[in-house]
């Protein structure tokens, strides 16, 4: 495939992964209202290693919303969360990927890191897709 740049770009992204109506829907589900949410959820694409070890690397990005806190406390537990909650839908997000990335189904397996705070209103959780 050629440059994983001009696969994986925001429009892209945003059909894989609809950030206004995943971040509602989460925040309802969580809390029984979406304007209860700290932070919008938007996946955004980072980088591709290729060779022998190839991998796609993606952020999840929580951008804090106006007059919310982004506090470390409600975002350091959010990897256990996606990994589970039907409407973030980890296993069908990357199969998506995946199938964009022109991988085939059982050659690939996906990692998803850690919280890290890049700021006071942006915090971020790696996604990686790993071709087996």
């Amino acid at each position: 495939m050629g440059s994983y740049q001009s696969v994986f770009t925001p429009s892209c992204l945003e059909g894989l992964f609809p950030a206004e109506e995943r971040t509602a829907a989460f925040f309802d589900a969580l809390f029984g209202d979406a304007e209860d949410g700290a932070y919008d959820i938007r996946l955004t694409f980072q980088r591709a290693r290729e060779g022998a070890a190839e991998q796609l690397e993606f952020f999840f990005e929580l951008h804090q919303r106006r007059g919310m806190c982004l506090a470390c406390n409600l975002t350091h537990g959010l990897p256990q969360v996606f990994r589970r909650h039907p409407v973030i839908a980890l296993n069908d997000l990357c199969a998506g990927i995946a199938r964009r990335a022109g991988w085939t189904d059982g050659e690939w397996s996906w990692e998803l890191g850690e919280t890290e705070e890049v700021s006071d209103s942006l915090h971020v959780i790696p996604l990686k897709l790993m071709k087996n």
